[in-house]
């Protein structure tokens, strides 16, 4: 599965006062000439950098291969799953129930990063436990994925015809190389 990060809005003409690292726009008064015999030298100040700025992707949707299952028998397949923290990492390892079964860090760390799952008014670690062994496995490739992204895979462009695409260093199931 091939995804691309977000591409930034045009950015709006920024004032002195939003920072030093936005663009400024050129003054209004005419330039004068340098007095005899004084060195023209560069303008003053340090250089502005003009290129634009991309805002990072944190949440990516995804689409469950069978979907879970609510108390009622809907079917929520589609859903969205966030970039995680260091603190959603750290956290669960507090919990009493990964303490006894290290296995269940998954499920308590796949119940903070998912942020919608169908219709469901909230998604946590209970959602997850009782989701299809299939979807648990799709999640926590998923998971791995987005998290790694920029990490095991690299920018390349095609020899041929110039074209850039992605590839992946790493192999995303678990023995591949």
């Amino acid at each position: 599965m091939r995804r691309s990060t977000a591409k930034a809005p045009a950015a709006a003409p920024q004032t002195a006062a939003a920072g030093a690292d936005f663009p400024r726009s050129a003054p209004a008064a005419a330039p004068t000439e340098a007095p005899a015999g004084s060195p023209a030298g560069p303008p003053a100040g340090p250089p502005v950098d003009t290129a634009p700025r991309q805002q990072m992707q944190t949440e990516f949707p995804f689409e469950l291969p069978r979907g879970y299952v609510d108390e009622s028998g809907t079917v929520h397949r589609d859903g969205v799953m966030r970039l995680s923290t260091a603190r959603d990492e750290l956290i669960p390892l507090r919990d009493v129930r990964v303490q006894e079964n290290p296995a269940y860090l998954s499920v308590v760390l796949l119940g903070r990063v998912i942020t919608r799952l169908g219709t469901l008014a909230m998604v946590h670690d209970g959602v997850v436990e009782n989701m299809f062994a299939s979807d648990l496995a799709f999640l926590q490739d998923f998971y791995r994925q987005i998290n790694a992204e920029g990490h095991t895979r690299a920018a390349v462009e095609c020899p041929h015809c110039s074209e850039p695409f992605e590839v992946e260093l790493g192999g995303s199931r678990l023995g591949e190389s």
